[in-house]
């Protein structure tokens, strides 16, 4: 072999290893990722099946309800104080007892009052006699018929004497102007006491009212007779009332309607001044067709949902009732063990592919 020929060998060779190695280093399809996107590819054309969640269409009780919160007040309230001054000469009461209208509670010093009572009712005979002599008189013309009308006059007079000085007694004295329970008392006896001043408290907490307030767009419907049921902390049970009357303007600065229900408290149980919780029930509906209110999908100024028809979603148009906070009631397009789908309604088009993961 020439040296032409083998210098000519070794360069080809040596430009063979260089080439291979060019060659080696340049990424290369993977078989495998080739596979998949062929499979990909492949299922293009497919339709995407949808996992989703339904329920079996039935009839219930559909009740339209508002939670709010209240307040429970006494049937009557009031502050005792005596209507005229005076010095407090006997209490008669025992604080937290139960008392009756018209009972007597305290006293103030009365003994002028008194003094001035006896004084005229001493009179009050001696008046009478003169205007039986003078009517006697006066029938035989012993006396003129002015003198006998003056008698009358006096007499008159001292009877109304007599009953301003009684009336002035009664106001010495402090009596329970309704049946309740009386509270703890702010005075002893011996101090000075004047109409301002706070004897004790009077309540009559049965039955009880219940106050609250609701939205202005349920004011329309809240109408005496209407029941509600509400609960307090530390009872297990739930109590019921009825609206009895509500204000007549709404609130300007809260935009609510203040209303009042009596509950009967027929054993005392509860106390004013609690906090409640009141679930108010404008409407109840039997026999309804109810659906969540996630299920229902607007569009075009229409509402359908879909059913779940042989592994594919339907598109069904609804014409619709009562709305509640979760639930709205269907009138028609929807029949008794219908399966409505109730997960994944905006990605649902009409004969999607759907499984279902779950049927309540």
């Amino acid at each position: 072999m020439n040296k032409k020929v083998k210098w000519g060998l070794v360069a080809f060779i040596v430009c063979a290893l260089v080439c291979w190695g060019i060659y080696s280093q340049m990424p290369k399809q993977n078989s495998e990722l080739s596979q998949a996107d062929k499979v990909e590819a492949g299922s293009k054309g497919k339709k995407k099946v949808l996992n989703v969640n339904g329920m079996r269409v039935k009839k219930g009780v559909l009740s339209d309800e508002i939670m709010v919160t209240g307040t429970l007040l006494p049937d009557e309230e009031v502050d005792l104080s005596f209507e005229t001054s005076g010095q407090v000469v006997e209490i008669m009461f025992k604080e937290g007892a139960h008392v009756k209208k018209g009972q007597l509670l305290a006293r103030v010093n009365d003994k002028v009052l008194r003094a001035e009572l006896r004084r005229l009712s001493s009179q009050l005979k001696l008046a009478n006699d003169r205007v039986y002599r003078q009517r006697t008189l006066l029938q035989h013309d012993a006396v003129s018929q002015e003198a006998y009308e003056q008698v009358k006059t006096e007499l008159a007079t001292l009877k109304a004497e007599i009953d301003a000085v009684k009336a002035q007694i009664e106001q010495t004295e402090l009596r329970a102007p309704f049946d309740g329970v009386i509270g703890l008392r702010q005075i002893s006896v011996g101090a000075y006491a004047s109409p301002t001043t706070v004897v004790s408290k009077l309540t009559r907490y049965v039955p009880l009212k219940v106050e609250f307030a609701v939205p202005e767009r349920y004011a329309k419907d809240m109408k005496p007779g209407i029941s509600l049921n509400f609960s307090v902390d530390g009872f297990l049970q739930t109590f019921p009332a009825k609206v009895y009357a509500k204000e007549s303007v709404i609130d300007m600065n809260t935009h609510t309607l203040t209303v009042r229900a009596l509950y009967a408290n027929a054993n005392g149980l509860l106390s004013p001044g609690r906090y409640a919780s009141i679930n108010l029930k404008k409407q109840e509906i039997k026999d309804a067709i109810a659906i969540p209110a996630e299920a229902v999908v607007p569009e075009m100024g229409k509402d359908k949902v879909y059913l779940y028809k042989s592994g594919k979603a339907q598109p069904v148009e609804l014409k619709l009732g009562l709305r509640t906070e979760d639930r709205v009631q269907v009138l028609s397009g929807l029949e008794v063990g219908d399966t409505l789908i109730t997960s994944g309604t905006l990605q649902l088009r009409t004969d999607l592919p759907v499984v279902l993961d779950r049927v309540d």
